[in-house]
């Protein structure tokens, strides 16, 4: 009788894992996706188009900003933001962040065909087993918690844990963009991607926090006159410009099949750490739920880690070694690709 009513409360806790409000995050959150898959492609070809006829993003210039193309994929990507901001107000961040894995099929697929990025077979391989590790974490995803104001997520920002990882996170961006990336970003593109990944982890609990401020105040209980719901806004606005510009310049620089996947890698897994301290979500779950969601979201990194060297094969015909796509050279097949990781001479 114990046994059957462990096994009760087991498939009670995975029922309520998937409420309505988190039914309406997931699907506030696939369609994000969608959108903001197809806007990487707008946005490289607009970046492309821009390129050749002003200073590249990559190298400090702004001239994408006068290119149509490129304000299309942005339209095109806020909506799909919007779609997200808004899927963050009803469901945990464990759950709809990893969906994020959608936007890097779409995307993938897109530059195959419109960018002429080759996708390899076993490109299309790490695809799936990011579509089976999503589908693992949202099976086991927590019950978003019962918050009745804005002031209960301010408690939670500004308990020690994640005051420490704020500051954290503040201090290694400050030490890239000011010392690593004038060096090398142009060659390495784990600093630009850095960037927008660190602060991308800050700007989701906080876009979180002001999605909880926005639902409560249209449910009828107010949160604009509170302090916490502009700081919050006001916190939203740096990060989201800051993670732009860093990753027009990834976008501008490398190859888009190996920029979506290796930042939805570093941005997915630091919005969780952010989330589990923050939220706290892990103490709403069982050892086997959590156990399980990370088996899922080490089948993602294994998709995205194989989409990644399987890109580097198509573009050497030699996986061990990984390089990046010059700036027109797919379209135009002009120049050689630049290596992604500056090669030990010794070892040359």
């Amino acid at each position: 009788m114990g046994s059957e009513e462990v096994a009760a409360a087991v498939t009670s806790d995975l029922y309520r894992g998937m409420s309505s409000d988190n039914i309406k995050g997931l699907v506030l959150a696939l369609s994000s996706s969608f959108f903001i898959g197809a806007s990487f492609i707008v946005k490289k070809k607009g970046l492309k188009k821009a390129g050749a006829s002003g200073v590249r993003a990559g190298v400090g210039g702004y001239s994408y900003l006068y290119e149509p193309l490129w304000w299309t994929g942005m339209i095109t990507m806020i909506v799909g933001e919007i779609a997200n901001f808004a899927a963050y107000a009803f469901a945990p961040a464990i759950l709809v962040t990893p969906l994020g894995a959608l936007s890097i099929i779409i995307s993938a697929a897109l530059a195959h065909v419109i960018l002429r990025e080759r996708l390899h077979i076993f490109g299309i391989l790490g695809c799936a087993l990011c579509v089976v590790g999503s589908t693992t974490i949202v099976l086991h995803a927590p019950q978003e918690r019962e918050i009745e104001s804005v002031k209960e997520v301010w408690d939670l920002a500004t308990e020690p844990a994640f005051v420490f990882y704020a500051t954290l996170v503040i201090a290694i961006v400050l030490i890239l963009i000011f010392h690593y990336v004038p060096q090398y970003g142009q060659t390495h593109i784990w600093f630009y991607i850095g960037v927008c990944s660190l602060v991308g982890s800050l700007s989701v609990m906080s876009v979180k926090a002001l999605g909880i401020a926005l639902k409560l105040t249209l449910s009828g209980t107010n949160q604009l006159t509170y302090p916490q719901t502009w700081v919050f806004a006001t916190v939203v606005i740096v990060c989201v410009l800051t993670q732009m510009n860093y990753l027009n310049k990834a976008l501008d620089t490398f190859n888009t099949a190996v920029v979506s996947p290796i930042y939805y890698v570093m941005f997915t897994s630091l919005t969780i750490v952010a989330s589990v301290i923050m939220f706290k979500d892990w103490d709403r779950q069982n050892p086997t739920q959590i156990i399980t969601e990370m088996c899922g979201f080490v089948t993602i990194l294994s998709g995205t880690f194989l989409l990644h060297k399987t890109k580097d094969m198509v573009a050497d015909g030699n996986s061990s070694t990984g390089t990046r796509q010059s700036k027109h050279g797919n379209e135009d097949g002009g120049e050689e690709g630049i290596p992604l990781r500056r090669q030990d001479s010794s070892r040359t």
